[in-house]
């Protein structure tokens, strides 16, 4: 089954995706794209009207990321940005002509998640009112994890809701997108499971806190098997943060108390990939209610 879903990948990849001469970095073609914009249009239908819409570019400022500890949860993700600093110098000296070691790094890092920038956001506007905050949020991701397989990438794109609130309604968001992604998945006619899941935590430490993730229940998965069905592909994830943003950011509610967050993740590239691994490159044959889904 596996070997069997891997030629297929294989045999698929020239009609999606163009290499770009970094393992984990392809162009998208057309044919990619245009199931790509059927999907966006879909989850948009699934925005809470109250909602608060911001898309972010692929960088974010390094202080406000190193203030949520990833560099030292996830270091081997992390993706800084490094540039030439020329002192006013009208010709640049670089050593041996290598123009990498003369580079330092700036006040930027590239944005692992799509989520990140609005908890600083969000706490300099003061004290959440009652009722909470929703946001409709995207960006290009980068994680350094380079991999010749196309569920893998190291440059993607994210898209997620996130309910920031009382530990009730944050709960409660995730527990209403748990049940909302089986009508998704069955929409788009997926083979799929949702299954308790951890983050890439390194280290020893990372291991414990993975654990703790897992025993807690507050992250989960939905697993489609684009190369295997044996380890099948996290293509969504619904996140339950607790106080971690709220404590990490002093974000809280107008009763003085830290709020809660949650969000739910789409990864836009790995739900594209899967549904051109389960229904195959000719749109015209996939199933009817993924097509009139995703308006083909």
């Amino acid at each position: 089954m596996s070997q069997a879903l891997d030629d297929r990948i294989a045999l698929l990849a020239p009609a999606l995706f163009h290499h770009l001469g970094a393992d984990g970095v392809y162009a998208r073609t057309a044919l990619f794209e245009r199931v790509i914009e059927g999907l966006t249009k879909l989850i948009s239908r699934y925005r809470d009207p109250s909602a608060e819409v911001m898309r972010f570019p692929p960088v974010m400022s390094r202080a406000q990321l190193e203030r949520t500890d990833y560099q030292n949860n996830f270091p081997q993700l992390l993706g800084g940005v490094c540039c030439l600093h020329l002192h006013g110098s009208a010709e640049p000296s670089l050593p041996g002509g290598d123009w990498a070691a003369a580079a330092s790094t700036s006040d930027l890092v590239v944005t692992p998640a799509a989520c990140y920038p609005v908890y600083p956001l969000v706490a300099a506007r003061g004290a959440v009112a009652e009722k909470g905050l929703l946001f409709d949020v995207s960006a290009d991701c980068f994680r350094r994890e380079p991999s010749r397989q196309l569920d893998r990438l190291q440059s993607f794109r994210m898209r997620e809701f996130v309910r920031v609130g009382s530990a009730e309604q944050a709960f409660g968001f995730r527990s209403q997108w748990l049940e909302r992604a089986n009508e998704l998945a069955g929409l788009l006619c997926l083979n799929y499971r949702i299954d308790k899941a951890s983050d890439p935590f390194f280290g020893r430490t990372g291991q414990l806190l993975a654990m703790s993730q897992v025993e807690q229940s507050l992250k989960y998965e939905l697993l489609i098997p684009i190369y295997s069905s044996e380890r099948p592909t996290a293509c969504m994830s619904f996140n339950y943060h607790q106080d971690h943003f709220g404590s990490t950011w002093q974000i809280n509610g107008k009763d003085g108390e830290l709020v809660h967050t949650a969000c739910v993740a789409f990864g836009m590239d790995r739900l594209g990939l899967a549904l051109f691994a389960t229904h195959g490159a000719r749109l015209d044959l996939w199933p009817e209610r993924a097509r009139e889904t995703l308006g083909l």
